[in-house]
């Protein structure tokens, strides 16, 4: 699996500097998602942060099964959501 290498990316949420390790697959996807919804990254998990409940790299890798399961990532990089749950989605 190409995107199952860890990489640690420092960030900034809610005024605070951070590290955040994430699949390389949990970055392509947030950054896609984040260019969606027309946020940066750093917002887009200062939100999953403001909602998450435990773990941020788990409440980050939940918000992006959900995000996918929701057609907003592409199945491979250059098409459009195939619909609701794109294969890569599926579990």
């Amino acid at each position: 699996m190409s995107g199952a290498r860890l990489v640690k990316h420092s960030v900034r949420i809610a005024g605070h500097a951070t590290s955040v390790s994430l699949e390389t697959a949990f970055w392509e996807a947030l950054r896609e998602i984040a260019a969606r919804r027309g946020v940066s990254v750093n917002a887009l998990l200062a939100q999953i942060d403001a909602e998450r409940g435990g773990n941020l790299s788990s409440a980050i890798r939940l918000f992006v099964l959900e995000s996918c399961r929701r057609g907003e990532v592409r199945d491979e990089p250059g098409e459009e959501p195939l619909g609701p749950v794109p294969p890569a989605c599926r579990l």
